[in-house]
């Protein structure tokens, strides 16, 4: 697919673009232009993006980019950038930075003055989102869990008083064990899990979080990445808020006092030196009662 006028230069900057998630016809005319039109594209795996680019005829040259180069790359890229080129920024699938890498990047060009692009499109948060059936006036995107069970039921204890539906990310081999987790730690909530999203086989299963783990219980294990989406605490409860200390003692049965600081830091965006600093005198509290 060819769009007119496609090859023409683009403003320098970086372009942050969405594409498809499984299905190729997801992807918007103005991503077809950028990428065509940028001088060139940063992509997790050339090979991924290839088959994209192949798709529709994009010639642009494309560049590794990706959490283990990253380090190496970026001071590539934003010389290109800072000597007036253009850059696209992709992700394998769906939208960069979302539980993709590129937030350095970002960070990088905003640090130096280069202009960031949004290409807005398909994300699987959103479109696991509107197909749950659950609240979306206040969502909370968790992304992935922990994947040993102590730290992801540790973090679970944490979510569990925040009033927002909730949104994860999740592997078909850790499902199962993830499901379960969310049930005895955030109850028989109404939940939604989103599997093979925008594909032929598409598939979204709705239910109580134990009703849902048992549905997945049986092997073999779904492949691909899944969307949980978890309905928001009864608000009927009295207990409509985060309390810190009781997510820092959550976190602290399992964690290092570090640990639990940075935890409760990504779950809350509550500053993690201060954070720290009350995980310690929590932890020292808990040491001091223990030894009477």
């Amino acid at each position: 697919m060819q769009l007119e006028n496609a090859s023409q230069s683009l403003e320098c900057g970086l372009y942050v673009v969405s594409t498809p998630i499984g299905n190729l016809e997801d992807i918007t005319l103005r991503a077809i232009k950028t990428l065509q039109g940028t001088d060139r594209i940063a992509c997790e795996d050339t090979r991924v993006t290839g088959k994209l680019l192949k798709h529709f005829g994009i010639e642009t040259p494309m560049v590794s980019y990706n959490d283990h180069n990253g380090a190496r790359v970026r001071p590539r890229l934003l010389k290109e950038l800072a000597s007036g080129k253009s850059v696209a920024l992709v992700s394998d699938a769906g939208t960069p930075l979302i539980s993709d890498p590129g937030l350095k990047l970002v960070q990088s060009c905003s640090d130096n003055n280069i202009r960031v692009f949004p290409i807005p499109g398909a994300s699987a948060l959103l479109a696991g989102l509107v197909v749950a059936g659950l609240p979306t006036d206040r969502v909370m995107f968790v992304g992935f869990l922990p994947p040993k069970q102590n730290g992801r039921r540790s973090a679970l204890g944490i979510l569990k008083t925040i009033p927002a539906t909730l949104v994860f990310y999740e592997t078909g081999p850790r499902i199962r064990k993830s499901l379960a987790d969310m049930a005895d730690r955030l109850g028989a909530r109404p939940a939604a899990v989103g599997r093979e999203l925008t594909k032929h086989f598409e598939e979204v299963k709705r239910g109580p979080l134990d009703q849902l783990a048992r549905s997945y219980g049986n092997p073999p294990a779904p492949k691909g990445e899944l969307v949980v989406v978890v309905g928001p605490p009864d608000t009927n409860s009295s207990d409509d808020h985060i309390d810190i200390d009781d997510a820092l003692r959550e976190a602290l049965q399992t964690s290092s006092v570090r640990d639990a600081a940075a935890m409760v830091a990504e779950l809350t965006g509550q500053p993690r030196r201060k954070l720290y600093a009350r995980a310690v005198d929590l932890s020292q509290e808990t040491s001091s009662g223990s030894k009477r």
